[in-house]
């Protein structure tokens, strides 16, 4: 498979992401195998962008490495510095799977809360629960009424 052209802007946008990760992969002495690829092939699908470090002193091999790898995973080739590569592939699209019984989760509810005449609104952000309401006065109240023992319920 051919690997992915990028533009210089992308190249060095790429670049700029990857100045502060740590290398992911290391190839040591016995040089590119299949299980090392294998390695790359799923930092590569867990993170898009990730640098290798190659343990070789010999610059034409780390070079053609660089272009074995990017070409086996189709990958961008993004930076080669020293003995370090780095390499790009945009991720995956996850599947979800879609639960019909599936309860709402919490939501995030902005609430204005309106002071003297004149003066802005005072804006909250709530989180709501999926067992809790908002009051018309902007409190959170439980939905569902609190349970009561046996013996209060039948001393009423």
């Amino acid at each position: 498979m051919p690997h992915i052209e990028l533009t210089t802007a992308e190249r060095r946008e790429r670049r700029a992401d990857a100045h502060h990760l740590n290398p992911v992969v290391l190839i040591g002495s016995d040089g590119l195998t299949p299980g090392v690829s294998k390695e790359i092939d799923a930092a590569l699908n867990a993170h898009g962008l990730i640098k290798i470090r190659v343990f070789s002193d010999d610059r034409s091999a780390r070079d053609a490495m660089f272009q074995q790898l990017a070409d086996e995973l189709n990958a961008a080739p993004v930076q080669h510095i020293g003995k370090l590569l780095v390499l790009w592939r945009p991720l995956p699209e996850k599947e979800r799977s879609v639960d019909a019984d599936r309860k709402p989760g919490p939501r995030d509810v902005k609430v204005l809360k309106f002071g003297r005449p004149g003066q802005r609104p005072e804006v909250k952000q709530l989180r709501v629960l999926g067992n809790q309401r908002l009051t018309a006065g902007g409190q959170i109240k439980r939905a569902k009424p609190k349970q009561t023992s046996p013996k209060k319920r039948q001393a009423d």
